[in-house]
């Protein structure tokens, strides 16, 4: 089980149709799939591996400006840099393209490894919902996070200028990321 305490359910055919909408319904979604190659040429198709997406905002809150993103990887995956280089692609998005203020994401407190993640990544502990799910015979908290948008420039500039410093010589878009 992930962030998630609804999916606590083997999914059937009703759950693949409500996450289907639920895509569509959101700010952005992607399902993150592992490119192969085939006689030297990626292939679009792909092995899916997980998703992410960031929430869509409620008419009556759109001037907040904010999201949170969700993000599944799956079990054989995680812990390889897939939820980190999605994380870093949707807040790229999140900011410089849809202009957005704040971005959250949350964790449960069993899944320490998303919560070292989340702070690696430069997002801030906000607080905890006190044993918000009942999970394997006990409660455990949720865990929040947060990134504003200033905190994100700061981070990709400095992270710019450490790739700078190290004289590869990649070229990187605004964001940090290398251009190919």
């Amino acid at each position: 089980m992930n962030s998630n305490g609804t999916n606590n359910h083997l999914p059937g055919p009703s759950d693949a149709e409500g996450f289907r909408k639920g895509m569509d319904d959101n700010l952005l979604s992607a399902i993150i799939c592992l490119s192969e190659r085939v006689n030297n040429i990626h292939d679009c198709a792909g092995t899916p591996i997980g998703q992410i997406h960031l929430s869509s905002l409620r008419p009556r809150l759109i001037h907040h400006r904010h999201t949170e993103i969700g993000l599944d990887i799956l079990p054989a995956y995680q812990g390889k840099g897939y939820g980190s280089e999605a994380i870093r692609w949707a807040l790229d998005y999140a900011f410089r393209r849809a202009g957005l203020h704040r971005v959250r994401i949350r964790a449960f407190e069993w899944n320490t490894g998303a919560c070292r993640l989340y702070e690696r990544l430069g997002f801030v502990l906000e607080g905890r919902e006190r044993e918000a799910c009942w999970h394997e015979g006990r409660f455990w908290d949720e865990v929040r996070f947060g990134m504003l948008e200033g905190e994100w420039r700061a981070m990709v500039e400095e992270e710019k200028k450490e790739k700078e410093g190290e004289g590869k010589g990649e070229k990187m878009d605004e964001s940090g990321v290398p251009m190919i």
